[in-house]
């Protein structure tokens, strides 16, 4: 069973467009591109995305988040 698209926001308070994300993908597979008031948020090319889950790992957010359910 093939793995999913990791999902780094649901919603643009979940991300602080820091890059981790960009900066640890080994396929290069992230870039950040602006929304709609022009604040850079990641956007992973589904294409070029291995499905390894760096991306989440290194997360603050994600793991902020994750932290505080647990």
């Amino acid at each position: 069973m093939e793995k999913s698209i990791p999902v780094l926001f649901a919603d643009d308070s979940e991300c602080c467009g820091c890059g981790a994300c960009v900066a640890v993908c080994p396929k290069g597979a992230i870039s950040m591109v602006p929304n709609r008031y022009g604040f850079l948020y990641p956007k992973i090319e589904e294409d070029a995305c291995v499905r390894c889950g760096k991306c989440l790992s290194v997360c603050a957010f994600k793991n902020r988040l994750r932290s505080t359910v647990e």
